[in-house]
């Protein structure tokens, strides 16, 4: 028997777990989004070791990172204005195939044995680039396949995909680096193996998009200039004190929550003498909070008051990675950056959700790029806490990191009284 799925978001308003997954386009977008997250985690911890194995810095660590995320300060806004203007279906498909071609020809540097330190530099860039200009496009097209009412639910999962890949892929990326390096930990050509499999992934990640039935086509009407649209997404988030508040909130944990992620080759490296394998226990630890964290978010739609869980959930954060700078056992490390990955995940979700809610359905993807472009501050909390890590001790600078972000969230909730206000999170101010 054949079992069609409905793809109209407003028939029927479903609050099981899986409601968004029996939506076929966006099974299809989701599994298109498993591939790209798969390629990206895995591709953060091959040259993670890599880069620390042939540098041994932790500040070589935070550029290979800011290789990745200017990009996103750079053309996020563009990224949205095209989200906002083309058909979003082909803008993803085309997105991935290069993301493909440039970690393949990444592999074949690896393998032929010429790779150096800038390669891994101008990877990252171009990949940053490419998902700059493309992840607003992905982001705004949720709400267009399920719904208001779905949103939530849909983008618990769209943040477990990525926390999926987490679970598994650093695994398997440390399992691959340990089997075909042969016993070497500076040899590349592991690292070359996992390049290649992480080019298929893109690729993979590429072909599914095709499947979706829904075009992506744009909401509204655009201004003449591409500029002015730009300006138009500024203006509009600046006059929403909500708007605004909730995507500055979201930037606190980027700036000094997600500098663990960056700085946790160095953990591994200097405080627990891990190797490959155990930095992939890490970071799969970190996978499985995450996910456990969107399953709930997935099931908290009617939520009251979500506005104060954003900074409980902030201040949990801070404070999780405060405690697991002074681990040094790895039983506890493993306990508490899982509890950071299980609070991240409740905390970005929400947040992001709340944010596409609202927001204007012809101004989403210019919003959503506002809020991608936020992120790219990030290298502002990293490099002066990777700083620390090399001066002192990477210990030192996970402590200071944690403490920072507790500080701000506290200052934060006395300056956003709008945020504060949240309940639901459907409602929309007069």
């Amino acid at each position: 028997m054949e079992v069609t799925i409905s793809t109209n978001p407003h028939e029927v308003v479903d609050d099981s777990l899986f409601a968004s997954l029996k939506n076929r386009d966006y099974l299809l977008l989701w599994f298109g989004m498993v591939g790209s997250a798969f390629a990206m985690n895995m591709q953060m911890v091959a040259q993670g070791w890599l880069v620390y194995e042939m540098t041994v810095s932790a500040m070589n660590l935070a550029w290979v990172t800011l290789s990745f995320t200017v990009p996103q300060i750079l053309f996020s806004l563009f990224g949205g204005v095209l989200a906002d203007r083309l058909k979003k279906k082909p803008l993803i498909f085309w997105a991935q195939m290069l993301n493909g071609a440039a970690t393949l020809g990444m592999a074949f540097i690896l393998l032929v044995g010429t790779v150096t330190f800038w390669d891994f530099i101008w990877v990252g860039f171009l990949n940053g680039t490419v998902l700059a200009l493309s992840m607003p496009a992905r982001t705004a097209f949720i709400p267009e396949i399920v719904g208001e009412r779905l949103m939530f639910n849909a983008m618990a999962f769209n943040t477990a995909s990525w926390n999926l890949s987490r679970i598994l892929g650093p695994a398997l990326a440390g399992l691959l680096i340990a089997v075909f390096a042969g016993g070497d930990t500076t040899s590349v050509v592991g690292v070359g193996i996992v390049y290649v499999v992480l080019s298929l992934m893109y690729f993979a990640s590429s072909v599914t998009v095709l499947f979706i039935s829904h075009g992506g086509l744009p909401q509204g009407k655009t201004s003449t200039s591409a500029l002015l649209d730009v300006r138009d997404g500024l203006n509009y988030v600046i006059r929403s004190p909500l708007v605004g508040g909730l995507i500055l909130l979201s930037i606190l944990p980027f700036l000094f929550g997600l500098t663990i992620n960056t700085l946790l080759p160095a953990f591994n490296s200097d405080v627990l003498n891990g190797g490959p394998d155990d930095l992939g226990l890490l970071m799969t630890s970190m996978g499985i909070g995450a996910i456990l964290g969107s399953l709930l978010l997935a099931k908290m739609g009617n939520l009251r008051r979500k506005g104060i869980w954003l900074f409980v959930t902030s201040l949990l954060w801070g404070g999780f990675v405060a405690g697991f700078a002074l681990a040094d056992a790895i039983f506890w490390t493993m306990l508490l950056v899982g509890l950071v990955g299980f609070i991240s995940a409740v905390n970005m979700s929400m947040n992001r959700s709340i944010v596409q809610l609202q927001v204007d359905q012809q101004m989403r993807g210019r919003v959503m790029s506002i809020d991608m472009m936020s992120h790219g501050l990030m290298p502002l909390g990293i490099l002066p806490i990777s700083w620390i890590s090399e001066v002192y001790s990477v210990q030192t600078g996970l402590g200071v990191s944690g403490i920072c972000l507790i500080l701000g969230t506290i200052l934060l909730w006395y300056m956003l009284e709008q945020v504060r206000g949240i309940d639901r999170g459907y409602e929309r101010p007069n």
